[in-house]
C-alpha cells in the first residue's frame, strides 16, 4: 500500500521581469510538493513542481527548502533561461524543462541519478554540443524528449524536415548514447539500436556556415557576377590572327575507314 502526503503552498520569490527601476519585486509563487511513501518496502519518492511561473531562473528559495529531498522535479512551462541552482538537488532522478527558452549555452550540472531528461520546446539547435554535455554530466540518463528543438529535425520544429531526417537523428543520437530506453515520445527498438550501432556515426547533420549575403549596390554585382571586373577598351586587344598554313586533308582520320569511293 502506498501514502500519499501532498503538501502545496505559497512562496515569495524575487522576479527578475519586474526590476525595471534596479529593485526587485516579491511575488507569490504556487508550489506542490508530492511525498510518496510505499507502506510494504518503506521507499520514499518526492516530487517538486514549479511549473507556469514565468521565472527565468530557479529561484533560490526553491533549492534552499527542497533541493537535497527532491527526486522529481517539474520546472516546465515558465521562462527559464538558466539552469543555475540545479545543483542543489542532488537526488533527482527525473527533471522536466518543457516549454522554456533554454539555449545551447544551458550548463547541465553532474547529477549521478538522473534517468529522465524532458526539455521539448526550447531555444536548443546543437544535438552534438548537448550530447556532450549529457555524457559528461549525466551518467545514468535512459529517457531523453527533445521534440519542438531544432535539434530534434521532424516536422514540430521544421516543416520542412521529413520522416528520414528524424530516422537518422536517432540513428546518431542513440550512437551516441547508447544506454537510453525511450528517445522522445518513442520506445527505443532493437533494430534502431543495431542499425545505430553500425551506421549511427555517420547520420551526424552537418549545416552549412552562414554566409552574409545583404550586401547592398555593386558590391553584389562584383561579388556574383561572372564577367571580368576591368573594362577593355577597343584597342586593349588580347587576340591575334594569321593566315592558317596547315591544310587539313583528312587523310588519317579514323572516320574515313567507313567510307567507301562510292560514297564520295
Amino acid at each position: 500500500m502506498e501514502r500519499i502526503v501532498i503538501h502545496e503552498c505559497l512562496i515569495h520569490v524575487q522576479s527578475e521581469s519586474s526590476c525595471n527601476d534596479g529593485n526587485y519585486t516579491k511575488l507569490q509563487s504556487f508550489i506542490s510538493y508530492t511525498f510518496h511513501i510505499n507502506s510494504l518496502s518503506g521507499y520514499k519518492h518526492t516530487k517538486l513542481c514549479y511549473s507556469g511561473q514565468k521565472c527565468y531562473r530557479i529561484p533560490e528559495a526553491l533549492v534552499k527548502m527542497y533541493g537535497p529531498k527532491v527526486q522529481s522535479l517539474d520546472l516546465s512551462y515558465n521562462e527559464l533561461v538558466s539552469l543555475r541552482g540545479m545543483e542543489g538537488f542532488p537526488l533527482l532522478r527525473e527533471l522536466v524543462l518543457d516549454n522554456n527558452q533554454l539555449t545551447d549555452s544551458l550548463v547541465l550540472p553532474y547529477l549521478p541519478h538522473l534517468h529522465t531528461l524532458s526539455l521539448n520546446k526550447n531555444c536548443i539547435n546543437d544535438i552534438e554540443l548537448l550530447i556532450t554535455k549529457i555524457i559528461h554530466n549525466l551518467p545514468t540518463l535512459t529517457y531523453l524528449s527533445l521534440l519542438g528543438n531544432k535539434a530534434c529535425p521532424n516536422q514540430l520544429s521544421d516543416i520542412d524536415k521529413d520522416e528520414e531526417d528524424y530516422q537518422r537523428y536517432r540513428y546518431y543520437v542513440l550512437h551516441r548514447l547508447p544506454a537510453l530506453q525511450f528517445l522522445d515520445s518513442t520506445k527505443v527498438k532493437d533494430s534502431e539500436r543495431l542499425e545505430a550501432k553500425l551506421r549511427g556515426q555517420y547520420m551526424k547533420i552537418i549545416r552549412p556556415k552562414h554566409v552574409n549575403l545583404n550586401i547592398a549596390g555593386d558590391a553584389v554585382l562584383q561579388t556574383l557576377t561572372p564577367l571580368p571586373r576591368s573594362v577593355r577598351k577597343p584597342e586593349d586587344h588580347r587576340g591575334a590572327y594569321e593566315r592558317c598554313k596547315y591544310r587539313y586533308s583528312g587523310k588519317n582520320s579514323e572516320g574515313n575507314r567507313f567510307i567507301s569511293n562510292n560514297d564520295l
